[in-house]
Order: C-alpha cells, then sequence, then structure tokens
C-alpha cells in the first residue's frame, strides 16, 4: 500500500463491546483491528478514527464512557478522529476533507456495525470514488430477531464485495511504505 491508503476504523467504541450481549466475535475482532492498526502505522499508513456521536442517554452520548474508543485500539495522538452523527461517515463531517489534504485515495475499511455504518461508509466511499478494500472478517454486528450476526456479516460481504469493495482478510492487507 501506498501513501495514498488509510485504514479507516468506524465505530470501536466501549460500547460495543461492553454491551449485553458484545458485539458478534467481539475478542477476535479487536485482536484483527489491533493487528492492522500496528501494522498500518508501521508502515507509515494513515489510520483514522470514526466516532459515532449519540444523543444524550444514549450509550455512544459524547463524553461518557461507552462513547470512548476502545483502550484497546485508541488512537494515538497525532491521529485522527472523526466524530459523526449518522451512519455515513462522511456526512455532516470532515472525513472527505481529511482525506483529500493527505492524498489518500483508497480505504481500508474495518469496525462495527456492519449493516449500518460499515455498510453505508463502504458505499459512500465508493460512490465518492475511492477504491474500498473491506476486511471481511473485521467489521462484526449483533443478532437480531430474524438472523444472526454471522448471516449479516456474510450477507454484507457478498453484497459489498460483488461492487462497492474489494474484500480481504485481515491477515491478507500487506502495508508498505
Amino acid at each position: 500500500m501506498s501513501n495514498e491508503a488509510a485504514l479507516l476504523v468506524i465505530d470501536v467504541q466501549r460500547c460495543m463491546f461492553e454491551a449485553s450481549p458484545p458485539a458478534h466475535g467481539c475478542g477476535a475482532l479487536l485482536a484483527r483491528i489491533g493487528s492492522l492498526i500496528d501494522r498500518a502505522r508501521a508502515a507509515g499508513v494513515p489510520v483514522i478514527f470514526v466516532q459515532h456521536c449519540g444523543s444524550e442517554g444514549e450509550v455512544h452520548e459524547p463524553g461518557t464512557e461507552g462513547w470512548e474508543i476502545h483502550p484497546s485500539v485508541a488512537p494515538a495522538p497525532d491521529e485522527v478522529v472523526i466524530q459523526k452523527r449518522h451512519p455515513d461517515s462522511f456526512q455532516g463531517t470532515a472525513l472527505r476533507a481529511e482525506l483529500q489534504a493527505r492524498g489518500i485515495n483508497s480505504l481500508i475499511i474495518t469496525g462495527l456495525q456492519t449493516e449500518f455504518c460499515v455498510d453505508t461508509t463502504c458505499r459512500r466511499a465508493y460512490s465518492l470514488g475511492y477504491d474500498v478494500i473491506l476486511i471481511q472478517d473485521g467489521h462484526s454486528t449483533w443478532d437480531t430477531d430474524d438472523l444472526t450476526a454471522r448471516q449479516i456479516i456474510a450477507h454484507h460481504n457478498v453484497v459489498l464485495g460483488s461492487w462497492f469493495a474489494v474484500l480481504k482478510a485481515a491477515d491478507e492487507v500487506e502495508f508498505s511504505d
């Protein structure tokens, strides 16, 4: 990967892992995301964090413990944190301006929640002309009344990988400086 790529870490906040139940496969997910972050940093590839800001009383209300980025993958002091209020990481944020200022044209996307913020951000990034790599084993969600988290993740990998993103497993991503 060149410096034209960035690792985009979406909504890896404490509330996603401390919920009851936590996001599907949360321990392995945090380990994969942590490894991606470490490898990106070592190669000089920018890591950009996206942090969802909920309304007052919600688990991701700004300033609460649940809102904080999970400490096992916390941003370095010089890394960008984009705060958002919508599933689309670009909507109403400085994300696009930040990427343009850095000359980034390729995004490697990981994080939560598969069917909301990950899906919407992948589609929007594609629509804005970015090359998108979705970490197929690097996003998660919860079971619903109709589908298991595994089914939701598999479905979104098929849909997003069919048009909007190239799918790669976390250990297949090669960062280089």
